[in-house]
């Protein structure tokens, strides 16, 4: 048996009929930008995360930018996310002139410390980047009373958690939210693309206007922008994935599920904070013999992941931060036990009774 990490092919076919016919409508009526789609989209997923306003964009990286540019955020401002994510969260302070800060992790749950966040906070911090990772919200209403104590803006990185919930309340939990599309994601698009959803009209209306050159009309700019639209054909492929999302979270939940109680005892199965709705987007396992798993797993035809190896202050790329192995054990540790295993909703539950098996056999 073979089983891929994430299965493109098979969430396609799930779908192939709405999609099929939403890139056909866009390629007859060639309204490849700025076309309807994208506004219908924008406001749906906008909706659906019980914000108010949705704002299309050309991936998730550039999604954190506007909102960093909105929110004002500038040269020497310090922003403060967490080590264990993708360089896209950090690189995007480094785009507006900001300062990098990272703060370290739990070990349960593997999300950012707000006891570290709080203590780690100077008079410089202007923001912080809660990273909902592998489809878990940081505990926001903790991090929201941080924030206003200390007068700090919040961006929430949502690239991982598209349907999640807290307390009843769909990512983002706050004022702003940004959104990965990647093809891979829990919602993916044929290439890259992003969304960011608000609730402030103001922040809206200025990431909106950035997304296109900064332009009142087709020549006339208020303010110098970029070129982070959304196009049309992409907005056409996610739409009917938004009316599958919960169905989505909930077989994702579902087979979260039948894996905690087969590998119960055997390896450390992922934690859910209390008031969380987990969306899964991966199902990240720890074990103090992760290559070892990895290797035999792949022997049995399974594919896995490790998301992610590498602390970014360890990377090359903040080598200039001069912080060493050490700075933040927690995440460091994690690193080095973290292994994704095949999650994904079109994914039977004889695979996933697979994979739990030729992980015991291979402990």
């Amino acid at each position: 048996m073979n089983i891929q990490l994430v299965d493109l092919k098979r969430r396609y076919l799930s779908l192939k009929t709405e999609i099929d016919s939403g890139i056909k409508r866009i390629i007859d009526n060639t309204s490849f930008i700025k076309g309807e789609d994208v506004a219908l989209f924008e406001n749906e997923f906008a909706a659906y995360c019980g914000k108010k306003y949705g704002i299309g964009c050309a991936n998730g990286t550039v999604a954190l930018h506007l909102a960093l540019l909105a929110l004002g955020i500038g040269k020497g401002d310090e922003v403060i996310t967490v080590p264990n994510t993708f360089i896209a969260t950090s690189e995007s302070v480094s785009y507006v002139g900001g300062k990098v800060k990272f703060v370290d992790i739990d070990e349960k749950a593997m999300l950012m410390d707000l006891d570290k966040l709080e203590k780690a906070i100077t008079p410089r911090t202007k923001a912080v980047i809660p990273v909902h990772l592998y489809g878990q919200m940081v505990d926001m209403k903790h991090l929201m009373e941080i924030a206003e104590k200390h007068n700090l803006k919040i961006i929430e990185d949502c690239a991982q958690c598209h349907g999640a919930e807290q307390n009843g309340r769909k990512a983002p939990y706050h004022d702003i939210g940004t959104f990965s599309m990647f093809p891979a994601k829990i919602m993916g698009a044929f290439g890259d693309a992003g969304v960011i959803v608000a609730d402030t009209k103001g922040y809206a209306e200025k990431m909106k206007m950035l997304t296109d050159h900064g332009r009142l009309d087709k020549y006339n700019s208020a303010f110098e922008g970029y070129n982070y639209r959304l196009d049309t054909l992409q907005a056409a492929i996610l739409r009917p994935q938004l009316k599958k999302l919960d169905e989505w979270v909930a077989r994702r939940r579902h087979l979260a599920k039948l894996y905690n109680g087969l590998l119960n005892g055997i390896v450390e199965t992922p934690f859910e904070l209390s008031g969380n709705k987990h969306a899964y987007y991966m199902y990240v396992i720890k074990t103090k013999k992760r290559d070892e798993l990895m290797k035999k797993l792949k022997e049995f035809g399974i594919s896995t992941g490790v998301h992610y190896p590498i602390p970014l202050h360890l990377q090359p790329a903040y080598a200039y931060l001069k912080l060493k192995e050490g700075s933040f054990p927690v995440a460091e540790k994690c690193a080095k036990e973290i292994v994704s295993l095949p999650l994904f909703p079109e994914m039977s539950e004889e695979e996933v009774k697979y994979v739990a098996e030729c992980v015991r056999n291979s402990l």
